[in-house]
């Protein structure tokens, strides 16, 4: 009498042999999530490199083959040959911190401002009907609209640049921190009443950290909108920065330097975003990220 043939303990063996079917967990909706967010993950590092890269391509051909004049848009071979150029005779060396200065200072100063005029219209009824009207009027005119005022009131130096940028960044925050001010639950400021908190108290322990996210976005709104001030105040008068690199291509006629100029306000963008984003993970580690897949 032949014995039957001993059969495998694990429950599994016959489809992991097979390879036919995943392992019960990865089928699990737990399993599945894990799979998806991977995929997602992978999904948005391929796209942040796949698109620019696709079009650095086109624009690289669009030269190559003639379709586009290199005077009109030169290559990215060009350009990087350019930015070379600026960057071996330390033009960006010497104009980067200028420009960062200038942009920095600008967005402290409508930072300071917002955040103080958005907490005191958004805390108090007398501080609305104050500043609100005025900054929402205000906050509709176009900041290129101001330059010649600016300049007529400032003159041709630092000052109305600064001002500018500081005055473009100062709306964002104050939106922001108004309204977020104003979106606090009345039920968290009634727990802070009932535990004692009172004026000053009360503001710093309950109603600023619940508004910290609209403040924080508004932050981020202005950090970018100073860049873009920064290239329209550069154009005023300026003698050193990058704005000054770019007029002195424009005026040579050197379109690749414009260009490489105007890709580096993007860059400066993309890590003045890269830098916001990173404070709002440490500073609101609990809020998740919502996409839709």
């Amino acid at each position: 009498m032949v014995a039957p043939t001993a059969l495998s303990s694990h429950p599994d063996a016959a489809a992991t042999d097979e390879g036919a079917v995943p392992p019960l967990d990865d089928l699990s909706p737990s399993g599945l999530h894990r799979r998806s967010r991977t995929w997602s993950a992978w999904r948005g590092r391929i796209l942040r490199v796949a698109v620019p890269a696709a079009l650095i391509a086109v624009w690289q051909l669009s030269g190559a083959t003639g379709l586009i004049s290199e005077y009109v848009l030169p290559s990215p071979q060009t350009v990087l040959g350019a930015f070379g150029e600026l960057w071996s005779g330390g033009d960006i060396q010497a104009a980067l911190p200028v420009s960062l200065h200038r942009a920095g200072v600008g967005l402290a100063i409508g930072v300071s401002i917002g955040l103080v005029l958005g907490l005191f219209a958004g805390l108090w009824a007398i501080g609305e009907e104050i500043f609100d009207a005025p900054m929402q009027m205000l906050r509709t005119i176009p900041f290129i609209a101001v330059v010649p005022l600016f300049v007529t009131w400032f003159g041709i130096g630092e000052e109305p640049k600064i001002i500018l940028i500081a005055a473009a960044t100062v709306f964002p925050v104050y939106l922001n921190t108004y309204h977020g001010v104003r979106g606090v639950d009345k039920k968290l400021v009634e727990a802070g009443l009932t535990f004692g908190l009172r004026g000053w108290r009360l503001s710093t322990r309950v109603v600023l950290p619940t508004a910290l996210p609209s403040v924080l976005t508004g932050l981020r709104y202005a950090t970018g909108i100073s860049l873009l001030a920064l290239v329209l105040a550069e154009q005023i008068n300026a003698r050193e920065g990058i704005g000054y690199v770019l007029i002195n291509a424009n005026q040579n006629q050197r379109p690749d330097i414009v260009i490489a100029g105007i890709l580096i306000y993007a860059l400066l963008g993309i890590v003045a975003d890269v830098v916001m984003r990173w404070v709002e993970h440490l500073a609101l580690p609990w809020r998740p990220r919502v996409t839709l897949g």
